[in-house]
């Protein structure tokens, strides 16, 4: 038996399984997560303190934080890079 897949690359395979925009979607909310840990750790941030600078609950940046849940908007995520002191940078490939 072949290999329907062999000499194919992620991303067909993804696609073909019709799984590409949400495996991509989780990759990249995944990314901005780990991405925004590091940096209020490198600036010894809380999440208290960054939820405050949010002027939002622990709970809802807790959401943010989830690298599971990516259902956050462009706009959050402008927020949050400006509370952090960073810009947000957003292209296609």
């Amino acid at each position: 038996m072949t290999n329907q897949h062999s000499g194919s690359n992620l991303d067909d395979f993804l696609e073909e399984e019709g799984i590409l925009e949400e495996v991509s979607a989780k990759a990249h909310k995944r990314l901005l997560a780990l991405q925004l840990g590091d940096i209020m750790e490198e600036k010894n941030m809380t999440k208290t303190s960054l939820a405050e600078k949010l002027k939002t609950s622990r709970s809802q940046l807790d959401r943010i934080l989830d690298p599971d849940n990516s259902s956050i908007t462009l706009e959050v995520l402008e927020r949050v890079a400006h509370a952090v002191g960073k810009k947000l940078h957003i292209g296609f490939s």
